[in-house]
């Protein structure tokens, strides 16, 4: 208890010398403000100076947003052969400047010029034949048309025949029975002395004759009918004439069929000439060379890639909390680490999903270990035109850029 007692006596004795301190201070304070008058105003400048700073500085970062997690783009375009062959010329290396239609590699064209060639005969041959089944056409039209007539007044003059044939026959049969009759009467005349045997061999002879004439006419019908029957088969045989003419122009027109075929087969051998000599399809820069002379190289093998200079972006990757208000269109700033300086763009588009998404293994929210990770989405940012003239600006490089939201 004396021990508690004379804690509280020190206690109370410390407790006056701080209320004394603090006095002494606030006093030395009012003492260096009333000897500086101009101090306090000091202070309150340097006070709204932090104010306004932080005020700007707020508004500056307010309407930016900026990201190192990005670099440049552009197209990298693959050179492949169309046609196999033998390699006789590489007439570029890699990190060359070429242009659009500049001549890369040449292949040996001699198979291409023979199969070209061939094929110029093989569509000659074809458009003889074409010719010559087309001019078939109104030939075969004009000549079964012409045959159909003649057989269809054949058959007409041979019935005709055949009634005229028939005529005969029947007067050949009246005379016949005439003289037959005449014959009867002089045989029972000349019996009976009543006329004399000239007289009776005259009849005999007459109905002998009117027999004869009678048997040629009765051929002469028989032969008729023949020929009848015969005109009538060329007529049917000529009755075909529109189906001669149908197949005449299916020739023609399978020949005309095949001046096209071989037509495709000449275009198509001029375009395997040509394509034993690769070019350029755009301007740019030569890489990753795989080609040499001498080499036998497939349809669809890589020999080059160009990486077109002339075509160059930035894909940023902003973080989704940085996409609120950023929209295509807004300008930007790129600063180029390899260069220290800065270039000038605009916002082209906005990705449409996130790079976890196009990964190649996604990760997978619904196991029960879900952390949330903010997410970052890919921002296109064109370069302004003619801002690198020279081509310094490579795919890949880093790249810092800063858009304006506003």
């Amino acid at each position: 208890m004396a021990d508690i007692a004379k804690i509280d006596r020190a206690s109370a004795e410390d407790q006056p010398i701080a209320i004394d301190e603090k006095s002494s201070r606030s006093q030395r304070a009012a003492g260096f403000f009333r000897q500086h008058p101009w101090a306090k105003w000091f202070v309150l400048a340097l006070a709204v100076v932090v104010v306004v700073g932080g005020i700007l500085v707020w508004r500056y970062y307010a309407v930016r947003e900026s990201t190192d997690d990005a670099q440049i783009d552009g197209h990298i375009d693959p050179i492949s052969a169309r046609v196999s062959g033998t390699v006789i010329r590489v007439l570029h290396d890699d990190n060359e400047l070429v242009h659009a239609g500049e001549l890369l590699v040449e292949l040996d064209p001699k198979d291409y010029q023979v199969a070209l060639d061939r094929a110029r005969a093989d569509l000659a041959n074809a458009q003889a034949s074409a010719v010559a089944a087309n001019v078939g056409v109104p030939l075969t039209t004009t000549t079964s048309s012409n045959q159909l007539v003649a057989a269809d007044a054949a058959v007409k003059a041979a019935d005709r025949a055949i009634q005229a044939a028939q005529a005969r026959v029947e007067e050949a049969q009246a005379n016949y029975t005439k003289a037959a009759d005449d014959l009867k009467r002089y045989e029972q005349l000349v019996q009976k002395d009543e006329i004399s045997r000239q007289q009776y061999d005259a009849a005999r002879a007459a109905a002998t004759a009117a027999k004869a004439t009678l048997d040629a006419s009765v051929a002469s019908e028989a032969n008729a009918e023949s020929q009848a029957a015969q005109t009538r088969a060329q007529a049917a045989a000529a009755h075909t004439v529109p189906e001669q003419v149908r197949m005449t122009r299916a020739r023609a027109g399978a020949a005309d069929a095949d001046v096209q075929k071989y037509q495709a087969a000449l275009e198509q051998a001029q375009l395997n000439l040509q394509y034993t000599k690769i070019l350029a399809p755009v301007t740019g820069v030569l890489s990753k060379r795989n080609v040499e002379p001498g080499q036998v190289i497939q349809p669809g093998q890589p020999l080059f890639s160009i990486v077109n200079l002339d075509d160059i972006w930035v894909t940023a990757n902003f973080k989704e909390t940085q996409l609120r208000n950023m929209r295509p269109g807004q300008k930007a700033t790129i600063t180029v680490d390899a260069y220290g300086r800065s270039y000038t763009g605009a916002v082209e588009s906005i990705g449409g999903a996130t790079g976890a998404r196009f990964s190649v293994l996604p990760p997978e929210n619904a196991t029960g270990n879900y952390v949330k990770v903010v997410q970052r989405l890919p921002v296109r940012i064109r370069f302004d035109k003619n801002q690198d003239p020279n081509h310094l600006l490579r795919p890949g490089m880093s790249v810092e850029p800063t858009v304006m939201l506003k």
